[in-house]
């Protein structure tokens, strides 16, 4: 994540505050369902996205890191992360979030690294080893037993799963076109200009959900934490934990996402998950981290 990426000889060993540090990152994913679900109490869908990117731009911009001097002829690439990292994929959750619930759509997210695996295979020509596709078909069935449920209640859940789908496959190809980016130029630099683009992109969408929204300090409260958490304090802390305890041991953070968006959807909004959903959920954990670990 970082342009300097701890050597395994220089770990850092993991004491109970690392412990805390490592999963610090997915557990601020984690509650960004959540702060989408109370957000659409009072904000029209079309308005999240690009005030969630404004705030964690703002928020971002304060660390000196963001101002490093990245080559101009780099700009491009970086547009193109954003499109595909932040204004697609992030317009499509809280639109999904309006047919499923924060989560399932936390539960699904747990599928990420098995579209990045995918999408890498695919980039490099080459087929996945046998691991790799032993964990690709736990995970996909893990996907299946988590929507299942969802789809049984009607044509809405299925369109609000299908944005999930679309938004993780966007995921896929951007983290693997920002992998190269951060390693040469630094996360936080190429993530601050990525934010910039993106909120260009969704700032007209952003106009037209302002005029259809009302306001509450309650679901503002819910984007601060959505800006401050999930889009921008998150990706300081994995950049930092990819330097002190190398990348490998930093993405363990992020299957901290589903466990906590479950619990908060569950605890404080009520929600109802179905065994079968819960089952799916360890599935797509264990296929992700098996064809996370197998990528040769």
């Amino acid at each position: 994540m970082t342009t300097t990426v701890a050597p395994s000889s220089a770990l850092e060993p993991l004491t109970p505050s690392g412990w805390l540090r490592l999963f610090a990152p997915g557990i601020m994913w984690g509650t960004s369902f959540l702060f989408i679900a109370e957000a659409l109490e009072s904000f029209s869908p079309a308005l999240i996205t690009p005030l969630r990117i404004l705030i964690g731009f703002a928020v971002l911009g304060c660390f000196p890191a963001a101002r490093a001097a990245v080559p101009t002829a780099v700009l491009p690439k970086i547009a193109l992360l954003a499109l595909v990292w932040m204004a697609f994929p992030l317009t499509m959750f809280p639109f999904a979030e309006e047919r499923v619930s924060s989560s399932v759509t936390g539960m699904l997210n747990g599928a990420t690294p098995l579209f990045v695996a995918i999408v890498a295979s695919v980039i490099q020509r080459r087929v996945p080893s046998r691991g790799m596709r032993i964990g690709l078909f736990i995970g996909f069935a893990g996907v299946v037993l988590i929507s299942l449920p969802t789809l049984g209640e009607g044509s809405s859940s299925g369109w609000g799963v299908l944005m999930i789908m679309l938004a993780l496959v966007s995921y896929g190809f951007a983290l693997n076109i920002a992998a190269p980016l951060q390693q040469q130029y630094g996360a936080i630099p190429v993530l601050w200009r990525a934010q910039a683009f993106a909120l260009l992109m969704t700032a007209p969408m952003g106009l037209v959900g302002l005029g259809r929204s009302t306001f509450s300090w309650h679901a503002m409260g819910a984007m601060i934490g959505l800006g401050v958490l999930g889009t921008s304090l998150a990706y300081v802390f994995i950049a930092d934990n990819a330097g002190r305890l190398g990348s490998t041991r930093a993405s363990v953070a992020t299957y901290a996402i589903p466990v906590v968006s479950l619990l908060l959807g569950v605890v404080i909004r009520n929600e109802t998950v179905s065994a079968i959903a819960l089952v799916g959920c360890g599935l797509a954990i264990v296929g992700a981290f098996q064809a996370g670990r197998s990528r040769h």
